[in-house]
């Protein structure tokens, strides 16, 4: 199993820019299938972004494309989310999750994860 933990969250105008990294341990993110999930209070977990670490394929949902990226970090151990042209409905308690078996028709899932960290708070304000 692989831990994660979030860093990067905060407080940021609209217009702003963030990087969220997410760092593994216990095992490296080779295999692995890492995804990036976002809840506002009161709402659903929505998925934000994905990259497949073999391949390196990304992929970004519709709300985020062109202005959010995510990558692989410099180490094994590492997936990083910039985020750009931050808007107020961004706000939300950002996820890391990560998966050694999930299928490309799922990794928009949030169910088909098995680990997940524990959040990092992202606010933008207006």
């Amino acid at each position: 199993q692989v831990q994660l933990v979030e860093s990067g969250g905060g407080l940021v105008q609209a217009g702003g820019s963030l990087r969220l990294s997410c760092a593994a341990s216990g095992s490296t993110f080779r295999n692995y299938a890492i995804g990036w999930f976002r809840q506002a209070p009161g709402k659903t977990r929505d998925f934000v972004a994905a990259i497949r670490w073999n391949s390196r394929n990304t992929y970004h949902a519709d709300s985020v494309r062109g202005r959010f990226t995510i990558s692989r970090g410099d180490t094994q151990n590492t997936v990083h989310l910039q985020m750009t042209s931050l808007k107020p409905e961004d706000t939300a308690v950002y996820y890391c999750a990560a998966d050694a078996t999930i299928i490309l028709s799922s990794i928009r899932n949030p169910d088909q994860y098995d680990n997940w960290g524990q959040g990092t708070q992202v606010t933008v304000s207006s």
